[in-house]
């Protein structure tokens, strides 16, 4: 890891909304408002002329601009090959158009405190490799040197730890390991966390999670509710306009804040030179969602009992993203557990904060006393160590010894400590073979076909003449940020490959590069 010229943030790159912080010279990690004074940037981007994009426009706005060019939701797509959009003649991916959010908390930030070189950059736990390494392209485009991806409940149990006080806090002061429950309802995503801390040590237990559920699964509830009562009254689908869908989409957004904050609300529907008015009711809300929110409860326990934790142990539940202000989230999880969720630390900002938090742990590391940390922050940071887990099994795919069926020979197992590695030996499949290549997949299937394939790992110019069965020795390893590397050795000739995996989907260097050319073209506002 290197530290380029240049202050280093943290970053939650969200769905919905985006944030960034630092630490200021007394230590306290402090969200940077955007240049419309707003903590929080709306993870929305408008494609606007040649070489121009606005990025966070208000919803309203975006709502009535042309479907077309609009872009939204852009986390989900994250890591999915077959996501692109065309903009001025040019094919943009996931990771470019997450650049381009990158950008703008950048240079937003950078007119409050300087020069930017460095980010931690936030990712949902139950993220895979795919996607974390997206994430990573992206902020290189942005111009950023990435120095660490963070699993989002692990920063926020950082923001927590230091709005508590205990964060660097004296030993004698504490008497035991605390033990944290995060629960983290972002926007488009959902992960649950059990952490295990003390002042200077953060230790994740288990984590789960699905990055395909998050607030926006809630309000589409409401937008379903009001096409179908449209439906009923005019004959008529206004999901069939995208147009219509898009305003809708807006107005259900607000029907939901609304819901949070009394017991009923009326959304107006105009389609087609019709218009009807939909009253609903917080408890009619809670009704037609309540499958959603115990997903997240199935979650919660299932993490629990892998964590080897009974409610009863939890010192704290942590409430993270900001659609956990729903008044249903922290009643059900007080009468799952039996505890009173925390709400001391902010819903919409804690995760970018804690990635400010170890952003400056990193730096203080790393850097020593070069780092522009005030002496004293520096000291406590650099004692604090954290630990992760990796959210999927990964293995390799192997035809079983007996039957000849294709396996998922898991080489390390989910929610194992990281970094971790595993070493295994196979086998060649044929006489005088001149080639291996090793399958990775990421997942808990037995049958690699259930599994998410990454890559390939090829050792290739083996040595003549090699007889059937001859060792291979594979190792698999996963990096602190829950990245995967993998190297093979040849047992019989010694050769050994260590490289990039050649990943089914993503950007290689080349791209990445050309897209970081294109968008230092770009004016985002």
């Amino acid at each position: 890891m290197e530290f380029q010229p240049g202050l280093t943030v943290g970053i939650d790159l969200g769905t919905t909304f985006s944030a960034i912080a630092h630490l200021d010279e007394e230590g306290n990690p402090v969200a940077l408002p955007n240049e419309d004074e707003e903590i929080e940037t709306p993870s929305l981007i408008l494609l606007a002329d040649s070489g121009h994009v606005i990025v966070g426009p208000s919803r309203m706005r975006a709502a009535m601009e042309d479907p077309e060019h609009v872009v939204e939701r852009v986390k989900r797509h994250m890591g999915n090959a077959e996501f692109k959009r065309t903009f001025d003649g040019h094919e943009i991916t996931p990771e470019f158009l997450s650049a381009l959010i990158l950008k703008k908390l950048r240079q937003d930030a950078e007119k409050q405190i300087g020069k930017i070189g460095n980010a931690v950059i936030t990712v949902p736990a139950y993220f895979n490799d795919s996607r974390r390494k997206a994430t990573q392209d992206a902020g290189r485009i942005a111009g950023l040197n990435v120095v660490d991806i963070i699993n989002e409940p692990t920063a926020a149990t950082l923001t927590y730890a230091w709005h508590r006080g205990e964060l660097g806090a004296a030993k004698q002061n504490f008497d035991r390991p605390r033990q944290a429950l995060v629960y983290d309802l972002g926007g488009g995503t959902f992960d649950v966390t059990v952490v295990r801390y003390t002042p200077t040590h953060f230790q994740v237990l288990a984590t789960d999670g699905d990055v395909q559920l998050g607030g926006v699964d809630w309000n589409d509830r409401i937008l379903d509710y009001v096409a179908s009562e449209f439906q009923k009254k005019h004959n008529l689908d206004i999901r069939t306009s995208a147009a219509t869908m898009q305003m809708m989409r807006h107005d259900c957004d607000q029907a939901k804040i609304a819901l949070t904050e009394g017991d009923k609300t009326s959304i107006i529907c105009r389609h087609e030179g019709k218009s009807l008015s939909v009253s609903i009711t917080r408890e009619q809300f809670e009704e037609m969602t309540a499958d959603l929110l115990q997903r997240t409860i199935d979650t919660t326990e299932q993490v629990m009992e892998q964590a080897k934790v009974e409610p009863g142990q939890l010192d704290a539940i942590v409430l993270v993203g900001g659609s956990t202000l729903m008044p249903k989230v922290p009643i059900l999880l007080e009468q799952v557990t039996g505890i009173k969720p925390y709400q001391g630390i902010s819903p919409h900002t804690s995760v970018a904060q804690g990635a400010a938090i170890h952003a400056a742990i990193l730096e203080a590391q790393h850097r020593g006393d070069k780092s522009e940390l005030a002496e004293k922050v520096r000291r406590y940071l650099k004692q604090i160590k954290q630990e992760d887990v990796n959210s999927h099994g990964l293995g390799v795919a192997v035809k079983h010894p007996r039957t000849g069926k294709m396996i998922n020979h898991l080489m390390i197992r989910r929610n194992t400590r990281l970094p971790a590695e595993n070493k295994q030996t196979f086998r060649t499949n044929a006489p005088a073979q001149q080639r291996v290549t090793i399958k990775v997949i990421e997942g808990d299937a037995p049958d690699p076909a259930a599994c998410l394939l990454i890559g390939n790992c090829s050792i290739t110019d083996l040595p003549p003449n090699l007889p059937q069965g001859s060792p291979i020795e594979v190792t698999y390893a996963f990096d602190s940020s829950g990245r995967v590397r993998v190297r093979a050795r040849d047992v019989t000739g010694g050769q050994e490959a260590t490289i990039d995996i050649q990943r089914k989907s993503g950007l290689d260097d080349k791209q990445v590069d050309a897209y970081t050319n294109l968008a230092s073209e770009y004016v985002v506002e």
